[in-house]
């Protein structure tokens, strides 16, 4: 068992854990359940997983490694999602990047050309959406400004 300590040294508090990967996906799976007992849904009912990481994560791969979560190195996300429910498509990008494109297809940017979406949380992070790379496929993609 590959075993991680796990320290938050925040503004406002201070915690500490000792954690797995296996541990936490399944953390993460229980969330999943209870968002999906919550709709009443099951998984044949999905047309697709989307999923918003902090990264950095590999692209299209949906490998993740979020640099707050260190047991997660390069986990690979996608391929266990997509196993665990039997869905296609499923989609792992950065967080930015992810808020941005749901923002472009179903909120506040929906009909315009360039989007911009802004993260401020753990960290300061951006994804950019442009006319000629977004395409509402599963080919899509957008740039991550932190990275940029």
């Amino acid at each position: 068992m590959s075993l991680t300590l796990a320290l938050d040294v925040g503004g406002t508090k201070l915690a500490a854990a000792v954690v797995d990967p296996e541990a936490l996906y399944e953390t993460l799976l229980a969330g999943a359940a209870a968002a999906m007992r919550g709709a009443d849904a099951v998984p044949g009912d999905l047309s697709g997983i989307g999923v918003g990481c902090g990264g950095p994560m590999r692209w299209p791969e949906g490998s993740v490694s979020p640099l707050n979560i260190p047991a997660l190195g390069d986990f690979p996300l996608r391929r266990r999602l997509a196993k665990e429910f039997g869905a296609e498509p499923v989609l792992v990008h950065n967080d930015a990047v992810a808020i941005a494109a749901g923002e472009h297809w179903k909120g506040a940017g929906v009909g315009t050309a360039n989007l911009l979406g802004l993260t401020v949380s753990t960290g300061v992070d951006g994804g950019l959406l442009g006319a000629a790379a977004f395409v509402l496929l599963p080919d899509r993609y957008g740039w991550d400004v932190s990275s940029a």
